[in-house]
């Protein structure tokens, strides 16, 4: 298939709507960005700027070489002439037509060629078999699909996804989160994504932008800063990225390389090459001042205690390094003193359980826990 032609986001912003104000600036490349926050971070008042229904005070934005709002230059192109995608929480479907004259209206709408066939979306997005079905005879899955074809099909320079899966209940996310991640690997477009829920964030995003009080608290690598919004306490955890590099059908088992070493994991559908997201949670990191011996868990590994952080309750967090790469442990402080633990010290991490996220998905390919004992 071809690809969307990828140009960057460029976004540097300062505004507002009614008493709220945003100050932000950040760079989205092909791939998911990621907009993370709580309720009245500036999310939705960020993509309404990019979108071009919300004007900022100063600043800029701009696709590749194209400018879409420059305030020193006195540009503000309007949302029409922005070519962007932007799928809402709800589909936004209009009712009176079949599936197939949604996506087609996309396209006679757009008045750009799209560099993907209605056939091609079709397929993407697993939607072939709507094509003659009413917005009413779908599922909610289904008409977030199709909400995505159209925009798609608008042949836009960037897609905007705003929450488009918060109106679902769990089993419809499950269902959708392949094509999203499909959609992230395969259509070549810069894709900036509105999430609530940190499980989207491990499985699609690329680039983490977090938001407070609308301003940028950090930004980065998924894999650098995911850590930082991962909850408290047993639910923090880190998102990893590796590959197989073998796969052995007769124990079910494959190894998977990240940061110089290998991880064991046990499962049927990995093959050799696949990329591969991993998520250890910090409740599933044991610690041990010596190498076990004639021991289930495969996954041990000598590591280095960066930090030990402590409050008034009975556990411990431990940031470790293991090759260029980082874990997290949650252990009791009473286990930190009793191995008189100490920052800088190397130790041995027993990795008990990891989910897995395979990111050159395909749509049997969901995310699953895997037990490594």
């Amino acid at each position: 298939m071809s690809k969307f032609s990828s140009n960057a986001l460029e976004l540097s912003v300062k505004g507002g709507n009614g008493g709220f104000r945003v100050e932000a600036a950040f760079r989205a490349e092909t791939g998911v960005t990621a907009l993370f926050g709580a309720s009245g971070a500036g999310k939705t008042t960020l993509l309404r700027m990019i979108a071009g229904t919300l004007r900022p005070e100063a600043g800029r934005i701009a696709i590749g070489n194209l400018v879409l709002f420059d305030s020193a230059r006195n540009i503000n192109l309007k949302p029409e002439q922005r070519h962007i995608g932007y799928v809402y929480q709800d589909a936004r479907l209009f009712p009176h037509l079949s599936v197939l004259r949604n996506l087609t209206y996309a396209q006679w709408a757009g008045k750009r060629q799209p560099e993907r066939k209605l056939e091609e979306i079709t397929e993407l997005l697993g939607i072939g078999a709507l094509l003659q079905r009413k917005p009413h005879q779908l599922s909610g899955g289904e008409k977030q699909r199709v909400a995505i074809g159209r925009a798609l099909l608008s042949a836009p320079r960037l897609l905007l996804l705003d929450e488009p899966l918060s109106s679902l209940d769990h089993a419809r996310r499950q269902e959708i989160l392949p094509y999203l991640e499909r959609l992230r690997d395969e259509s070549g477009l810069p894709i900036v994504f509105v999430s609530h829920e940190v499980d989207e964030v491990a499985r699609l995003a690329d680039t983490l932008v977090l938001l407070e009080r609308g301003r940028v608290k950090e930004s980065g690598s998924v894999f650098d800063i995911f850590s930082q919004i991962d909850g408290t306490g047993d639910t923090t955890s880190v998102l990893l990225l590796g590959e197989v590099t073998r796969s052995d059908d007769a124990y079910a088992m494959a190894e998977i390389a990240i940061g110089g070493h290998c991880f064991q994991l046990t499962d049927h559908a990995l093959q050799t090459g696949m990329k591969v997201r991993l998520r250890i949670r910090s409740r599933d990191v044991s610690l041990s001042r010596y190498a076990p011996v004639d021991i289930s868990i495969r996954n041990i590994f000598p590591v280095v205690i960066n930090s030990i952080l402590t409050d008034d309750g009975p556990f411990a967090e431990l940031n470790l390094q293991l090759g260029d790469v980082q874990l997290l442990s949650r252990i009791s402080r009473k286990s930190v003193q009793d191995l008189n633990l100490q920052k800088g010290e190397q130790i041995f991490a027993l990795i008990k359980a990891v989910s897995i996220d395979r990111s050159a998905a395909r749509l049997q390919q969901n995310e699953i826990s895997l037990q490594m004992s």
